[in-house]
């Protein structure tokens, strides 16, 4: 892999998405992108090989939901090879993540990474998300994707702070998943992301626990 282009890539891309980082971050974010590829030959982390794709679709396209993650906790469902989660934690160091999947090569992949980039503020756990029973709940739970919206909602509600957020990032825009959204949800918005170099379509679906009802 070779530096300098990489990190042109990346911060004209942070540039378009109005994301501020300092020079320490960006460098940060291509170690992670070098930690992946080492990995990839064993562990088989992630099908995207190639280094600028790296940087598209997994660096700029997890940062672009970045202005929407509030802490201090933050959960990030289903991680895999730490994505969304990494990119975030290093451009909001100031939160706790918890990266949370059920593959344990990945969560040791986290893990080392975490270690290598000197992220105090994250955390891998090896777990079902359905069985995850944290102390604390969460501020802002991602999902990237890795089941319906309905689904997600089941399985990680009882994790999500009262006043919580679900951030769902999916696609194209899920007409048919927001229609099976339960009552006990409410869609906050959902919101077209525009990732640069991606010449697809971005969704961010925001959910919070729906008032309750009041009496008639």
């Amino acid at each position: 892999m070779y530096n300098e282009p990489l990190k042109d890539t990346l911060h004209a891309g942070l540039v378009q998405l109005g994301v501020a980082l300092p020079g320490a971050a960006e460098q940060g974010l291509i170690d992670f992108l070098r930690l992946i590829e080492k990995w990839n030959r064993v562990y088989n982390l992630t099908a995207v090989r190639d280094p600028h794709d790296m940087v598209t679709r997994h660096l700029l396209d997890s940062l672009a939901i970045l202005p929407y993650v509030k802490g201090p906790r933050v959960l990030d469902i289903g991680t895999g090879a730490g994505l969304p989660g990494i990119p975030l934690a290093v451009a909001r160091p100031g939160l706790s993540f918890v990266l949370l999947d059920s593959n344990a090569k990945k969560t040791r992949f986290v893990t080392q990474a975490a270690v290598e980039l000197k992220l105090g503020n994250v955390e891998a756990v090896h777990a079902r998300v359905e069985k995850y029973l944290p102390v604390r709940k969460f501020d802002t739970l991602i999902a990237r994707a890795y089941a319906t919206i309905a689904q997600i909602l089941e399985d990680a509600a009882p994790l999500c702070a009262p006043e919580g957020e679900f951030l769902i990032m999916k696609g194209v825009f899920p007409e048919d998943e927001l229609a099976q959204v339960p009552a006990s949800f409410e869609i906050i918005e959902v919101h077209a992301l525009t990732v640069p170099g991606l010449n697809e379509q971005r969704h961010l679906v925001r959910l919070r626990h729906a008032a309750p009802q009041e009496p008639v």
